[in-house]
C-alpha cells in the first residue's frame, strides 16, 4: 500500500476541507486526517536551511527502516512467522500506526524548535542503527562459528571432522618412530591407492593401509609410517589425488568437539531471540521517528508555500489499486491552481510538476 501527505489551505476550516477532499476521492482512495500540531516556527530563513535537511534525513530515515525490515525478514526465515504481523508500531499494524497518527507530545514537546526536534529524531534514528550493527555484526560471527562447527559434522570424510570416526584401534599410539596417518580417498582411486600406498615414499609399514570408513564421495584410509617421512608421504599423496586429513587421535576431543557445538549453538540460539526482539521493538521506534519527520516536512513546506500563521489541512491519502492516477488528476483539478502566499497561478500545462510544488504532496510518501 501506498500513503502520500498532502496539505492545502483550510481557510479557516480544517474540518470541512478534509471533508471535501474525502468527498472527492471517496470512490478512489481511502483519507484520513493527518494531524500535526503548531510548532514553534522561528524564521523563514531557518525553515528554508530546515526545509532541505528534513529531505535528506527523510530518505536516511527510509534507509533504516528498511534495513530493519529487511533484518527482521532475515530473522524470521524458516519460522512460522508472517513479517507483516511482525512489523508493528506502538503495537499497531503499520497501516493503523499511519491512518491514526498522533504527535507524541511526552516525547517530542512542540514548544521546542523545529531544529530541535529534528536533532532528537536524527539522534535517536542513528543511534539504533549503530547498536542494531553492532548486534548484528556479533551474531553474525557466531553463526559464522557455528556454520563452520555444523559443516565438520556433515561434510564428506575429505573435510569433516574425524572425532567419532577414528577409533583408538585405528591407531599407532605412544610410539617413539610410527605413526599414523589418515587419508580420504576417492572412490574411484582405491585400487591406485592400494596398489601405491607402500611406494609413495620409504619407509612405509606394509600392509597397513585400512578402510575405516566411507561415504558416498570418499573411503577413509589409515596408513602406518615412520614419523620422519610424514611431510614427504603426504606430499606425494597429494600428487595423486588422495588427502591426507590432518588429525590426531584424543581421547577426550569427541566429547569437547560435542560440548563446543552445543555451547554455540545455544549461544547462537540466545542472540537471535534478543536479537528478534530488538529488531521489532526498534523497527517500531525508527518508523515512528520517520513518521514524525513527514509530520514536520508537511508542516514546514505548508508554512512555506501558504505563510503565516499556519491555516492549512493536512491529509493521509491511500489511493486504492489502480486508481493512484485517478487520485492525482482529481486533486490537480481542485487544487492545481494555488500559487503560494501571493497568490501566483499556474498553468495546468504541467500536471505533475503542480501536483509536487503546490499540492504540497512534498514527496511524503510511504509504501508498505
Amino acid at each position: 500500500m501506498k500513503y502520500t501527505f498532502i496539505s492545502v489551505p483550510a481557510l479557516g476550516d480544517k474540518q470541512n476541507t478534509f471533508l471535501n477532499i474525502k468527498g472527492k476521492l471517496t470512490d478512489y482512495a481511502q483519507t484520513y486526517q493527518f494531524n500535526i500540531p503548531e510548532f514553534k516556527i522561528g524564521t523563514l530563513d531557518a525553515l528554508v536551511v530546515l526545509s532541505d535537511d528534513l529531505v535528506k534525513y527523510d530518505t536516511v530515515f527510509e534507509q533504516s527502516v528498511n534495513k530493519m525490515a529487511d533484518m527482521l525478514n532475515n530473522l524470521l526465515r524458516g519460522q512460522q512467522a508472517n513479517l507483516q504481523d511482525q512489523l508493528l508500531v506502538n503495537d499497531k499494524p503499520i497501516a493503523e500506526y499511519i491512518t491514526t497518527f498522533q504527535w507524541n507530545t511526552m516525547k517530542y514537546r512542540t514548544d521546542k524548535s523545529l531544529q530541535e526536534t529534528t536533532g532528537t529524531l536524527s539522534q535517536e534514528v542513528t543511534a539504533i542503527d549503530n547498536i542494531m550493527k553492532n548486534k548484528m555484526n556479533i551474531y553474525t560471527q557466531n553463526k559464522n562459528a557455528l556454520q563452520t562447527l555444523q559443516r565438520k559434522q556433515t561434510g564428506n570424510l575429505s573435510v569433516r571432522n574425524l572425532n567419532g570416526i577414528v577409533k583408538k584401534q585405528h591407531c599407532v599410539l605412544n610410539s617413539e618412530f610410527l605413526t599414523t596417518l589418515i587419508v580420504a580417498v576417492p572412490k574411484a582411486l582405491y585400487k591406485q591407492w592400494n596398489n601405491r600406498y607402500e611406494t609413495l615414499t620409504d619407509m612405509v609399514v606394509p600392509r597397513s593401509s585400512n578402510k575405516i570408513a566411507e561415504d558416498e564421495e570418499f573411503g577413509l584410509f589409515t596408513v602406518t609410517v615412520f614419523q620422519r617421512t610424514i611431510d614427504e608421504f603426504c606430499h606425494k599423496a597429494r600428487e595423486e589425488r588422495f588427502i591426507p586429513r590432518d588429525f590426531t587421535y584424543d581421547e577426550d576431543a569427541l566429547q569437547t568437539q560435542q560440548r563446543e557445538l552445543a555451547e554455540v549453538s545455544a549461544t547462537e540460539r540466545e542472540q537471535q531471540a534478543e536479537l528478534l526482539r530488538l529488531t521489532k521493538t526498534n523497527f517500531g521506534e525508527i518508523f515512528a521517528s520517520w513518521l514524525h519527520l513527514k509530520a514536520l516536512r508537511v508542516f514546514v513546506e505548508s508554512v512555506l508555500r501558504y505563510g503565516l500563521p499556519p491555516d492549512f489541512s493536512s491529509v493521509t491519502i491511500s489511493p486504492k489499486p489502480k486508481f493512484e492516477k485517478k487520485v492525482d488528476e482529481i486533486m490537480v483539478a481542485q487544487y492545481g491552481s494555488l500559487g503560494g502566499v501571493h497568490g501566483q497561478s499556474f498553468k495546468n500545462d504541467n500536471q505533475d510538476e503542480i501536483l509536487d510544488h503546490d499540492l504540497q504532496s512534498t514527496l511524503c510518501s510511504i509504501r508498505t
